[in-house]
């Protein structure tokens, strides 16, 4: 595997580029059936992430919405058992940003690099960051407060590379405001994430469905966690009176 960003006029040329991986393979194999062929094999992959996306993010508001955490009406079904009203929402807010972000005045003043779709990408690279660094620092934490938490997989770089991984994310994260275009954006979906954690913190949290599989899963895992604490302490006396 060979890089070069230098193919194609390089990567001042390709960022313009409406097709970029496709400007790429005609720059190395020609404008031929070789090029329209991988170009195909690339469209056909970008597709089935759109459809991924749609399911995954119908799966993830129908869950929300059902364990408590999100109006309950999200998880409404209908007679095949499809989330069909997280699926319309969803598609309802992803159009409505697209929308609002190709009518904004900031949007008409930028230049013609500044695309609807390099916005969205970058306000989901804000909020993706955003969860590395929550998913690393709590690893960090569980691993100081609670060591004796059974773990069926251990990383091998522990404390060290999970710090290293915060401070690179962190670093990603302050890079996502480089583009003064896309700053409002990004003010966006902090006060998205914002009004959510006042959400839980005020209402959700007291309304949470213990019935909810994900719950019953957290219940039942910390269920188990109390009687094996008990059967230890339980062991221990027993060993002292012996």
């Amino acid at each position: 595997l060979v890089l070069n960003t230098g193919v194609g006029g390089g990567a001042e040329a390709l960022s313009t580029s409406d097709a970029p991986l496709g400007d790429g393979f005609r720059a190395v194999f020609g404008n031929n059936a070789t090029s329209r062929v991988l170009g195909l094999v690339a469209l056909t992959g970008l597709v089935a992430s759109f459809h991924t996306i749609i399911y995954a993010y119908g799966r993830v508001l129908f869950a929300l919405s059902r364990a408590g955490y999100f109006p309950r009406w999200i998880s409404i079904t209908g007679r095949s058992q499809t989330p069909w009203v997280a699926l319309v929402l969803g598609a309802v807010v992803g159009l409505g940003l697209a929308a609002a972000i190709h009518f904004s005045p900031t949007s008409s003043e930028a230049s013609d690099s500044v695309t609807v779709g390099a916005v969205l990408l970058n306000m989901a690279v804000f909020g993706a960051v955003i969860s590395y660094v929550l998913v690393m620092v709590s690893y960090i934490v569980l691993k100081i407060t609670r060591p004796e938490m059974p773990r069926p997989y251990r990383s091998p770089l522990g404390i060290p590379g999970a710090a290293v991984g915060t401070l690179l994310a962190m670093i990603a994260l302050a890079a996502t405001f480089s583009v003064p275009e896309f700053r409002p954006g990004m003010y966006g979906v902090a006060i998205f994430l914002v009004i959510g954690l006042a959400w839980f913190l005020c209402y959700s949290r007291y309304h949470l469905v213990a019935q909810a599989p994900e719950e019953e899963v957290a219940l039942l895992s910390a269920a188990q966690r109390e009687l094996d604490g008990d059967n230890s302490e339980t062991s221990d006396s027993t060993d002292d009176h012996s």
